[in-house]
């Protein structure tokens, strides 16, 4: 799923502009889809993984970019006219060192330094950016106390989330997006940290996700993973929460080793809290450890560290935890991925 994002507003000089909606019968194309889509209020390319650098330090990074379409439709020519923003996040989870480090922008988009391009993946904000090419992605962000230069190469097609590609959000059909995740891809380049540099390979993942009334009225956040697996298999799986913490919609996309795709829903997923941790610069409890069920499996959660919170309120008004964990079954290490957990700090808001 990927994603934290709670912008007000603010004036409303005019009628919000309509957006596209999110309809069942719609399926993402390839190469089609791989860019923006700026009929929609909202998008994301969400990039989550595991390094392993020279020295055998074990790294987590996350480097995100968010398009955005405020409400508000003020008919003004100027090229300084907020029609559209550009967010970025960027974030390392350092256990040997236990340090988060991690960084944000926000801009207008401006077609030469804040935009996200419809024809494929390529998406940037300054001398950040996440780009597509013939051998997969490059990815790159450059923050005051380290920088992330890594490539990206895909080792298996797009998995279409959901209803192939129609993720539903909530009791509603209308609280939906259109959502593909690409699994297991094979990482390697160079992070910096206080200005030392080393190289790194490892393996991530990225979601795509694009809608325009993603949250149900009643949820106030969720619990999101997204898992490679030791096998070859995938995981991504997600629980809306409503105001007393309940389940209000869950659902599951998993990839077996040979490539099969099997979407589950609701009763067929559960997330059960076995710990939590205490944000002391934010005050907010975040259970960052998990057993989620899925089906017939059952998987048990553990963090790479506890602090992984991002504080994004001068980007897009939300905090948020984002974290690189690890996932057994039976007590048996089976895959490793990351765990988002939104709306504990406040409910969270996408308008």
């Amino acid at each position: 799923m990927g994603m934290a994002l709670a912008l007000s507003p603010g004036t409303a000089w005019a009628a919000p502009p309509s957006f596209a909606p999110v309809l069942p019968g719609y399926s993402p194309r390839f190469p089609h889809d791989f860019g923006s889509h700026p009929a929609y209020r909202i998008e994301w390319w969400y990039v989550t993984g595991w390094l392993t650098a020279a020295d055998q330090e074990t790294l987590g990074f996350q480097i995100t970019f968010f398009r955005t379409r405020p409400d508000w439709n003020e008919p003004n020519p100027s090229l300084f006219a907020p029609r559209e923003l550009l967010i970025a996040h960027c974030a390392l989870s350092d256990p040997a060192h236990g340090r988060f480090w991690h960084d944000q922008r926000v801009r207008r988009a401006d077609p030469r330094l804040a935009y996200a391009a419809e024809s494929d993946t390529r998406v940037r904000i300054d001398d950040w950016h996440l780009e597509r090419g013939a051998d997969g992605y490059r990815a790159q962000a450059q923050a005051p106390q380290f920088a992330l230069d890594l490539q990206l190469a895909p080792t298996q097609p797009p998995m279409r989330n959901g209803d192939d590609g129609f993720s539903r959000k909530g009791p509603s059909p209308l609280s939906a997006s259109y959502y593909y995740s690409e699994p297991h891809l094979r990482v390697s380049g160079r992070v910096a940290r206080e200005g030392h540099s080393v190289a790194v390979t490892g393996e991530a993942w990225l979601d795509h996700e694009w809608s325009s009334e993603y949250l149900d009225p009643a949820a106030v956040g969720w619990d999101w993973i997204g898992l490679n697996l030791d096998d070859g298999g995938a995981v991504m799986a997600f629980r809306m929460r409503d105001a007393q913490g309940g389940s209000l919609w869950s659902a599951a996309t998993v990839r077996t080793p040979t490539g099969e795709v099997q979407p589950l829903i609701d009763g067929e997923v559960e997330f059960n809290p076995l710990r939590s941790w205490h944000s002391p610069h934010t005050g907010a409890d975040y259970p960052v450890s998990f057993r989620v069920r899925i089906g017939e499996r059952e998987f048990t959660l553990a963090p790479l560290l506890d602090d992984q919170e991002n504080d994004t309120r001068l980007s897009s008004g939300a905090v948020y935890w984002e974290g690189a964990v690890r996932a057994a079954e039976q007590q048996r290490a089976v895959g490793r991925g990351y765990l988002e957990l939104t709306g504990y700090e406040r409910p969270l808001s996408l308008r």
